[in-house]
């Protein structure tokens, strides 16, 4: 089977990782897109703003009704730190597994637990906005990925909790369901 995977905190899940989903789908030509909502992420000081329960119920809630979409809660019962390479590990053997990234993850990918063991396992494939500089994404993955191609969409997590914050709204850059979650449980208010 040929699998994308889509991992990161989703707090919250917004259009553009949608886009991103659909992207690898389309233009890879994959089975199934697998969004891994990170448990207790290592690259980050300080819990997440949401709790794991919530940010897994959410992209549950934004992946519903594509069926070549599918939520895996590996990472959200993981105890402990969640590292890709232990998640990668899960999968079968045979499957063709493509670790879907924006230009900036694929940046840093050299600082992730066991690295090389992540681009062994999987193809990773790069999400390329107008500007980024193709060159040193290559330079930092240490060979060519797989690149898709993405409209600009300037959303991201942090922007869409602030705006909750300040009482802002952020419908149409979150799917219907996910605001009303977020509303339902009063997140990022």
């Amino acid at each position: 089977m040929r699998r994308a995977v889509l991992g990161g905190t989703f707090d919250p899940p917004h259009l553009a990782h949608l886009v991103l989903a659909e992207a690898a789908y389309r233009q890879l030509g994959i089975s199934v897109v697998e969004f891994i909502p990170t448990g207790n992420p290592w690259w980050k000081s300080s819990p997440s703003p949401s709790a794991a329960h919530h940010r897994l119920e959410m992209v549950k809630r934004a992946a519903a009704g594509v069926p070549y979409w599918t939520v895996n809660d590996c990472e959200v019962r993981r105890k402990g730190a969640s590292y890709m390479v232990d998640t990668l590990q899960t999968f079968v053997p045979t499957d063709e597994i493509y670790l879907v990234l924006g230009a900036d993850a694929a940046m840093g990918i050299r600082s992730w637990m066991r690295w090389q063991e992540v681009v062994e396992r999987a193809r990773l494939v790069v999400a390329a906005r107008p500007g980024t500089d193709l060159a040193k994404v290559e330079e930092a993955v240490g060979h060519a990925p797989a690149w898709l191609q993405i409209p600009r969409l300037d959303i991201s997590s942090e922007q869409i909790r602030r705006l909750c914050r300040s009482g802002q709204s952020i419908r149409f850059l979150v799917p219907e369901p996910v605001l009303e979650y977020i509303r339902e449980n009063r997140l990022y208010g």
